[in-house]
C-alpha cells in the first residue's frame, strides 16, 4: 500500500508528522485518501490533558476524527473507488489526522452535490454531532431562553439548531471575542464575553433574574460544567455535551443541583447511530444552505505544521476559530 503523512501523538502535548505504512484494508472497509481535516475540541483535550488516551506513542492519524477524502478502495458494498466522502470514524478507528484512512465503509458518508468549498461540509461532522445531542434527549424550547456556554463549532451549531427549534432568547457566551461574532450569524440574541460573573449576570439580566431555561455546556472544562448550576432556573433542563478537559472526577453542589430541581444530561456516540442521520442531516442543511458556515474555518495548515495548528486551536490565538489541516 505504499506509504503516508501522518500526525502520531508521541506523548501529552507533543505529535509528530511522520512518514508511516498505510494499512492494508479488511473486509468491509474503505480506504480514503484524505483532502482535509478540521480539528476538534475532544482531540484537545486528548493530546494536552491526556483525556482518554492510550498508551504511547498513539496509532497513526489518532485522534483526528473530522474529515472529507476519496474512496481510492473500496472492501465495502457502500462505496465504490471515486466517491467523496465525509469520514466519521469511531474512537477505535480515528485516523483522521493522516493522508490516508483505512476504516469501515459505514463510517463514512457520500458528500452532496455543493458548488461551494468542501471545507464547508468538512463541518458536517461536528455539526452532526449536535444534532445527534437534541435528538437523542428532545427538549421544548419554544418562547424560552437558552444559554450556550462555548461558541467553538459546537456551540454555534447548537445556537443555530435551538434558534431553529424555537427558542425566543439566545445567549451564548466564550472568552473568544472573534467567536462571539461568528456567533451572530448563528442565531445568538446576545452574546457575552467570559469574564468573572459576566455570564451570570447576563443571564439573570435577560431572564428577569430566574435563570436560562435550558444550559447547553459546550466548552469542555471544568469550570463551565460546574457553572451551569447556577445558570439554570428552577426545573431547567441541562446538556452537558463538552468533553471535560479533565479524567479526574468533578466534584459539584449536588445541594444545589437538588434544589433547582434540574435534569442533566450528556450524550456520546453519534458515530454508531444507525444510519448515521444526524451527520447526514447536517450535510443537507449545509449543501442546501439551510446554514452559512461560510465564516468557520479561520485557518488552513499543511498537515506537516500539525504542531502549529493545535497550538492554535488550543490557545485561540490569532482570532482562531476552526482550524483545518490540508494534505
Amino acid at each position: 500500500m505504499g506509504k503516508m503523512r501522518a500526525a502520531r501523538l508521541v506523548e501529552i502535548g507533543k505529535v509528530e508528522c511522520e512518514q508511516v505504512p498505510v494499512r492494508p484494508p479488511g473486509e468491509g472497509e474503505v480506504v480514503v485518501r484524505t483532502e482535509m481535516a478540521a480539528i476538534c475540541g475532544s482531540d484537545l483535550h486528548v493530546i494536552f490533558a491526556g483525556v482518554t488516551a492510550a498508551p504511547f506513542p498513539q496509532l497513526p492519524g489518532y485522534p483526528g476524527h473530522e474529515g472529507v477524502g476519496t474512496v481510492v478502495e473500496s472492501r465495502s458494498p457502500l462505496h465504490q473507488a471515486g466517491a467523496r466522502v465525509l469520514t466519521c470514524p469511531s474512537p477505535d478507528f480515528a485516523c483522521g489526522f493522516a493522508e490516508v484512512q483505512v476504516l469501515p465503509g459505514d463510517q463514512c458518508i457520500p458528500l452532496p452535490s455543493y458548488a461551494g468549498p468542501v471545507e464547508h461540509l468538512l463541518m458536517a461532522q461536528q455539526f452532526g454531532t449536535a444534532i445527534f445531542a437534541l435528538r437523542q434527549h428532545p427538549v421544548d424550547v419554544v418562547g424560552k431562553t437558552v444559554l450556550v456556554m462555548g461558541q467553538g463549532s459546537a456551540g454555534n451549531f447548537f445556537a443555530y439548531m435551538l434558534k431553529r427549534y424555537g427558542a425566543a432568547k439566545v445567549i451564548v457566551s466564550d472568552q473568544s471575542e472573534a467567536r462571539l461574532d461568528v456567533a451572530r450569524d448563528f442565531g445568538a440574541d446576545v452574546a457575552v464575553k467570559a469574564d468573572a460573573g459576566s455570564v451570570k449576570q447576563a443571564v439573570l439580566d435577560h431572564t428577569g433574574g430566574r435563570g436560562a431555561d435550558y444550559v447547553v455546556e459546550a466548552v469542555g472544562s471544568r469550570d463551565a460544567l460546574l457553572q451551569t448550576v447556577e445558570l439554570a432556573r428552577v426545573g431547567a433542563t441541562v446538556l452537558l455535551f463538552g468533553l471535560p478537559d479533565t479524567a479526574a472526577p468533578v466534584p459539584f453542589n449536588f445541594h444545589d443541583f437538588f434544589r433547582r430541581k434540574i435534569t442533566a444530561y450528556s450524550t456520546y456516540g453519534t458515530q454508531h447511530e444507525e444510519g448515521r442521520v444526524s451527520f447526514r442531516l447536517a450535510l443537507d442543511l449545509i449543501a442546501s444552505e439551510a446554514i452559512n458556515v461560510k465564516r468557520l474555518v479561520s485557518h488552513r495548515l499543511p498537515i506537516e505544521q500539525i504542531d502549529r495548528a493545535l497550538h492554535l486551536a488550543h490557545e485561540r490565538t490569532d482570532n482562531a476559530l476552526k482550524v483545518a489541516l490540508t494534505f
